[in-house]
């Protein structure tokens, strides 16, 4: 290769980089942050909502497991099997 040419492949593959500044550059803010507005005295006045909490019967899981054989081309397994719904206290 000749000087040009590796002068000129050097120029280009700068350019991207160069582009990719401007950008940072113009993020930059202008303008100071805005401030909360002070608490004036008239500031209105909100009241709480009441929430009622209504309790509902209290629900647990009930569960019954047992094993079952299960025949697979490898032989035969013991797998686990479990069942579960839930129940009123």
């Amino acid at each position: 290769m000749t000087l040009k040419s590796l002068v000129a492949i050097a120029g280009l593959s700068v350019l991207p980089l160069i582009g990719a500044i401007t950008p940072v550059v113009a993020q930059t803010p202008t303008e100071p942050i805005a401030q909360p507005p002070a608490p004036t005295s008239a500031s209105p006045h909100y009241v709480r909502r009441r929430i009622e909490i209504n309790p509902r019967p209290l629900l647990y899981r009930r569960c019954i497991d047992w094993y079952e054989l299960q025949y697979r081309p490898s032989g035969t397994v013991l797998y686990p099997q479990m069942r579960c719904w839930w129940v009123r206290s």
